[in-house]
Parts: C-alpha cells; sequence; structure tokens
C-alpha cells in the first residue's frame, strides 16, 4: 500500500517540485511552493467545483427543505422521499461533497509529505531524468524562509482559512432551523468550522515549516476565488426570473 501511494501521488508531485525548483527564475522554493500546489488544485478542479455548485444550489433550496421538513415533521420516510425529489429535479448530488473529500484527502497528504521534507530530495524517489536541484533558493522572495518557522505565514494561512469557511459555510440562523439535537449539531459544527478551525491551522503552522503554511494559504487563496466566481455566476442565474432549472455549468439541472 506504501509502494501504491508513493507511486501515484508522493513521488509525482515531489519530481515536480524538484523540476520546477531547478528551471524557475532564482530557483525559489517558495514560488516552486504555489505553483505546484496550483497545478494540484487545477487537476482536481472539476470535483471541487461539483462540489461547490452542489453547496450553493442547496443553500438556494434551503425554503423549500424546510417547507419539506415542516410538512413531514411527522413522517421521516415521506421527508426522506420529498428531499430527494427536490435534489433530483435540481440536478444534486448529496454526496458530491463527500466524494470530493475522498479524492482530495491522499493528495494533500502527499504535498505536505513533500513539502516537509523541504530541501532534502532522496534520489531514490526521483526519475532518471529528474535530478537534485544544485541550489535552492529557500528565502520565498528574498523575504521567508521556507524551511523555518515563522509567525507572518501562519497568520496568512489562518485568516485565509476563515474567510474560505466564512464563503463556504454561511452562518446557520436558529430561526432557519429547528431546536432538534441535529440541527444544534449542525449549527455547532458551523461555529466550529468557521472559527475553530482557523485557530487550529494557525497553531500548527506555528510547529511546522513556513512552506507548509505557504501551502495552505495557497489552497485557500485558490478556493476563494472559485467558490467567489461559482457564487457570482449562481446570483445571475437565480436573481432572473424562471431560472430556477438552471445549472451552474451553463445546462439545465
Amino acid at each position: 500500500m506504501s509502494y501504491l501511494y508513493n507511486l501515484v501521488f508522493f513521488e509525482p508531485l515531489l519530481n515536480g517540485l524538484a523540476l520546477l525548483i531547478k528551471y524557475l527564475p532564482l530557483h525559489d522554493m517558495g514560488l516552486a511552493i504555489i505553483i505546484l500546489t496550483l497545478a494540484v488544485r487545477f487537476v482536481i478542479l472539476p470535483f471541487t467545483h461539483k462540489s461547490t455548485v452542489t453547496q450553493i444550489k442547496m443553500k438556494k433550496l434551503e425554503p423549500e427543505l424546510r417547507e419539506i421538513k415542516n410538512a413531514h415533521k411527522n413522517d421521516s420516510q415521506a421527508q426522506a422521499k420529498k428531499t430527494m425529489e427536490l435534489y433530483k429535479k435540481h440536478g444534486i448530488n448529496p454526496v458530491a461533497g463527500i466524494l470530493t473529500l475522498f479524492i482530495q484527502i491522499p493528495i494533500i497528504f502527499a504535498l505536505y509529505k513533500v513539502f516537509l521534507g523541504g530541501t532534502t530530495f532522496d534520489p531514490a524517489h526521483l526519475y532518471s531524468f529528474v535530478a537534485v536541484p544544485d541550489f535552492v533558493s529557500i528565502k520565498f522572495l528574498g523575504l521567508v524562509d521556507v524551511t523555518q518557522k515563522s509567525y507572518i505565514m501562519p497568520v496568512l494561512a489562518a485568516l485565509t482559512q476563515f474567510y474560505q469557511m466564512k464563503l463556504a459555510l454561511p452562518p446557520i440562523k436558529k430561526q432557519d432551523t429547528g431546536n432538534s439535537f441535529k440541527d444544534s449539531l449542525a449549527r455547532s459544527m458551523n461555529v466550529q468550522m468557521r472559527y475553530v478551525l482557523p485557530f487550529f491551522i494557525f497553531f500548527i503552522g506555528l510547529k511546522l515549516s513556513s512552506g507548509i503554511a505557504l501551502y495552505w494559504t495557497t489552497m485557500n487563496v485558490f478556493a476563494i476565488v472559485h467558490e467567489a466566481i461559482v457564487r457570482r455566476r449562481a446570483e445571475k442565474l437565480y436573481g432572473e426570473p424562471n431560472q430556477n432549472n438552471i445549472s451552474l455549468t451553463g445546462g439545465t439541472a
């Protein structure tokens, strides 16, 4: 299993980082981390885009979901059936986010492992046509040593994480939900994801090299830009009359 993981995820990313450092101007490791992170995000963009679109659609359908919940509050089977019918009508796959998460997890861990290695490139994991970089500039833009701990990068990682969570998870108002354990748990998880996770990222960033925090910041900025673009398009589509059945990808839902 470890061999397969290295073959499919770790080694391609490690070799990509080595090549970027070798051919980038000034051999800046920080720039290489940013470019590699962006490249990976573009590769998995079809999956993350689908998940983002699903979240936005489900948010738009909250009034109808509440109506279904109130109309069938004593019949969970009917409530589930009507909910799935509504999802099907609008082309929503409620498990899209989970599938996207499963796809991203091994890639995220592989990137983490690559950046954790710093300037150490084990030749045993490099391809025959990829050499260990002769020189690596560990000062990102000549300012931050990506192999050492710092306060600047963890702060940026935490701030971008907070803003990304704010976009992805708008506050759940109590008046919009009920008082059941499930509703209370959802509100609690919402608050924790928006406020606790950024603090967690900050403290983790303090313990690790700045390269890891730079990688996390880059991921967040990409997600923020992507989310903003998709939401802007969603507002245009849903803001027009009789457009509720139009998908965010241009076709009908």
